[in-house]
């Protein structure tokens, strides 16, 4: 059974508060079970954007949140994530953004190669 997001969320924040990257929450979504994205501004005008991974990215029972990186470079520029946020809005409006200040891009997820 997955955690739900509203608890995901809020203990992301706390280990990313813990571990010394400020980070906020942008967008509250529905509490059991919104998307949750998360955003890592560089602070120097750019930043990594990661989503739910793909089904596919599941073995059988596996009920942790897994994410992976929306774009294929590494690191885009903050208009770039922006937009592909606004376009994750506008097909599902339940959806959680959270946004980390982190000079290294660390993510703290537990992504897949897509």
């Amino acid at each position: 059974m997955r955690l739900r997001s509203d608890i995901f969320v809020s203990a992301y924040i706390r280990r990313c508060a813990v571990e010394g990257a400020p980070a906020v929450l942008r967008r509250r979504g529905a509490a059991e079970a919104g998307s949750v994205f998360v955003k890592i501004d560089r602070l120097d005008g750019t930043c990594a954007l990661f989503g739910p991974a793909p089904q596919s990215s599941f073995g059988e029972g596996e009920g942790e949140r897994r994410f992976a990186r929306l774009h294929p470079e590494p690191f885009v520029e903050i208009p770039t994530a922006e937009a592909r946020l606004a376009r994750e809005i506008k097909f599902d409006s339940d959806l959680w953004i959270i946004e980390v200040e982190d000079r290294a891009g660390l993510p703290r997820l537990d992504l897949v190669e897509v």
